[in-house]
């Protein structure tokens, strides 16, 4: 039975990253702003429009859908007519892989970068994910998202995390944000730990209490938690690139003709 699990589990992957009608997403940077802005560790969220990104989405209440890990030049050169591959990510059908940023260039996107992370750290982080190219996507968390898909009662809020912590568990599987999420606690980085306070016998400390951290299992993680992460830095390329408004050049023409059109109150 296995091999039909893995040949429905394929068939499955297969109608799942099929792209679905949507609202044209809008890439709010250029490829080149993108590649100014990215360092090596950093990881990149993206806005996916696939079936399966319609369910993470939903489950996770989140824009973000999908999560890769950029790696600079940890990978030697391909042939002179390829692109860099400087992504690390879990892909439904063809597993842990290495692709170009030109893949995602267009798609709407966000950087989240590790505060503080220590070089030495950094080089782990990259070297965690780019080990692991080759792997399996784990196949029975596509059947857990699947389900989310069909037209049945919505989920609970509470239950929405869990569906995403239902996978096989087997440590030569990934998906996107567990992977990530493996790789920085590793270095034992924090993402979203569980916080606990406890009594501290040391005066030192304020209000004789002290915040005792606890790493929460790396399938819990969606890819929408290196966003609202505490850790992790929002980083804009279009700021980092040296925005200046006064610089930017506006179609005066086309506002004007705008403004001279009739509402729709005036034409009532």
């Amino acid at each position: 039975m296995g091999w039909v699990n893995e040949f429905a589990g394929r068939r499955l992957a297969r109608f799942l990253t099929q792209p679905v009608r949507q609202s044209t997403q809008i890439a709010t940077a250029t490829h080149e702003q993108l590649a100014a802005a990215l360092q090596p560790a950093d990881v990149v969220l993206l806005e996916g429009n696939t079936r399966v990104s319609v369910a993470i989405k939903y489950l996770t209440q989140s824009t973000w859908s999908h999560a890769a890990l950029y790696i600079g030049d940890a990978l030697p050169p391909g042939k002179p007519w390829q692109l860099p591959r400087v992504l690390v990510e879990a892909d439904l059908e063809e597993g842990v892989r290495a692709v170009p940023l030109a893949n995602y260039a267009r798609m709407h996107t966000r950087i989240c970068r590790a505060v503080g992370l220590s070089d030495a750290d950094r080089k782990r982080v990259v070297g965690y994910v780019v080990d692991r190219i080759g792997q399996q996507y784990d196949l029975k968390n596509v059947f857990d998202l699947a389900r989310y898909l069909l037209p049945v009662p919505p989920v609970p809020t509470r239950f929405r995390r869990r569906m995403l912590a239902l996978g096989s568990g087997d440590p030569t599987r990934a998906i996107c944000s567990t992977l990530i999420a493996q790789a920085f606690q590793a270095v034992r980085y924090p993402i979203l730990p569980e916080v606990r306070r406890e009594w501290a016998d040391d005066p030192a400390s304020a209000d004789f209490f002290a915040d005792v951290y606890r790493i929460r299992h790396h399938s819990l993680f969606a890819p929408r938690d290196f966003d609202i992460s505490p850790f992790f830095q929002i980083v804009k390329p279009t700021i980092e690139s040296g925005f200046d408004y006064r610089a930017l050049r506006w179609d005066d023409a086309a506002d004007s003709a705008e403004r001279s059109r009739p509402s729709e109150a005036d034409a009532a």
